[in-house]
């Protein structure tokens, strides 16, 4: 446990000079080794265009990091985001560099090299910022730069933000204890003493807060009032937490300014992004072409056979489901059940006597769902999104669960974060739906491609081990 003096060792302001200064020499690194792959040495490098384009390169990626702020390492951010967040400043350097070299006529600049150097360069920045983040968590938890704080508000929003900030000691702070008239720590928490908002200033002055967290929803208090006062006037930062769960399961929300004044959204949508709807449907269409032309040929005779000697009825099954923005389109799968008149209103279920012993097999290897990359090619479906559902499930569920029409706000998937989270398949109670909506939900707030391709790696991982779920 920290004790009061470690967590006064405060390192967070050094931060952003090591990891600017170790970009900087990892980049020169980077371009020193992409002539060596692209020339077999370095001698091209003394060239005038060369270092042009080498002293532009530092000056750009520092302007980048300082601008778009690369080393605010959240303390509970997750290391995807650090990824994401790296991979969109190197695309940011490429695209610049490469409008400079054509603008200056750079035509002695090896675009091969240039790539070389990208590659390199990505390798040593996801490698230096994996460990520096370590190396930061290995720092608090032995008790360095830890942030000590107290809680305003001990109900849910104050139990929430205890939990989230205690569950991990690399996260590096210490919960001191709750402040509230009307719970008092004793019932909610397991940090320190603490007591009514009263108490809360004489506590601040004897105690070495760092930051306090204002949970409560009675911002009109006086208490409060003197509460935040004190702070300002003592160089203690504030932050508020506020109750959006009783309107919506977002679990992140945008703020904007209109003017001076601040409009909360209740969810980030990276997909409204007309960048990010490119890349996402540049990725569809390319990968689903992939697919039709490298496996399709050989594999759909296959499964074409199998399935029409299997039982009698089409090979093929059609349904109306909702896709994004509520509207209906027809979704194709291989038909893995016997002719039925329960197909459209009734989800399969373990050991469902309906589903013929190759469909068994094809739901199994989700084989059964190759034709929806005609859906995603021509733009009803992505590979990536909430799984669409058949329109009685949508009319059900929109009555029962408040956000479920939420996962309409994007188009639906092949494979999804539900899905390769063990929520596929049948839904046997509300609360399973509820759960699959909110991770759903999840991935609408926090797309991006690296998301993406990593759902795909353990939509692949899942079919090759065997989904539990998959039947």
């Amino acid at each position: 446990m920290p004790t009061k003096k470690t967590s006064l060792y405060r390192y967070s302001q050094y931060t952003k000079f090591i990891g600017l200064f170790g970009d900087l020499f990892l980049l020169n690194i980077a371009i020193l080794v992409s002539y060596y792959i692209r020339y077999g040495n370095a001698v091209r490098l003394g060239d005038s265009y060369a270092q042009s384009t080498l002293i532009l390169s530092n000056l750009i990626w520092v302007f980048l990091c300082l601008y778009f702020d690369a080393y605010n390492f959240m303390r509970v951010s997750y290391i995807e985001t650090l990824f994401s967040k790296t991979t969109k400043l190197l695309g940011l350097l490429l695209c610049i560099l490469f409008a400079l070299i054509v603008f200056l006529n750079y035509d002695g600049i090896s675009r091969l090299r240039l790539v070389y150097f990208a590659i390199v360069f990505f390798v040593e920045l996801i490698f230096f910022r994996y460990v520096f983040v370590w190396f930061l968590k290995k720092i608090r938890k032995a008790g360095y730069n830890y942030r000590r704080i107290i809680i305003i508000g001990a109900g849910q929003k104050g139990k929430d933000i205890e939990k989230i900030l205690s569950k991990d000691v690399s996260y590096g702070y210490q919960v001191l204890g709750f402040f509230d008239d009307v719970a008092t720590n004793k019932e909610s928490a397991s940090a320190g003493s603490a007591g009514g908002l009263n108490e809360a200033i004489d506590f601040l002055n004897t105690n070495g807060v760092h930051e306090v967290y204002i949970a409560s929803t009675n911002y009109a208090s006086k208490e409060i009032s003197k509460i935040i006062l004190f702070c300002e006037r003592n160089l203690i930062r504030l932050k508020f937490v506020p109750d959006f769960q009783n309107f919506t399961k977002s679990k992140r929300v945008e703020i904007n300014f209109y003017d001076d004044l601040p409009v909360i959204s209740f969810r980030q949508e990276p997909l409204e992004s007309t960048l990010n709807r490119t890349v996402k449907r540049t990725f569809d269409v390319v990968f689903s072409l992939l697919v039709i032309v490298v496996i399709f040929p050989w594999l759909f005779p296959i499964i074409i056979i199998a399935v029409k000697l299997s039982s009698r009825g089409n090979v093929f099954f059609k349904q109306e489901r909702t896709g994004e923005h509520n509207q209906v389109f027809w979704c194709y799968k291989f038909r893995t059940m016997q002719v039925n008149d329960l197909a459209h209103e009734q989800q399969a279920t373990r050991h469902d006597a309906r589903i013929t012993s190759v469909g068994r097999f094809l739901r199994q290897t989700n084989l059964d769902e190759l034709p929806q990359f005609f859906n995603v090619l021509f733009g009803s479906m992505s590979v990536v999104g909430p799984r669409p559902h058949m329109l009685k499930h949508t009319e059900e569920y929109s009555a029962l669960i408040n956000s479920f029409i939420v996962r309409q706000l994007i188009k639906p998937g092949i494979t999804g974060w539900a899905q390769v989270n063990g929520f596929r398949g049948e839904t046997h109670t509300l609360e399973q739906m509820e759960k699959r909506v909110e991770y759903d939900i999840w991935y609408i707030e926090n797309w991006s491609f690296y998301l993406d391709i990593k759902i795909l790696f353990k939509t692949i991982t899942n079919m090759l081990r065997g989904d539990k779920n998959a039947f």
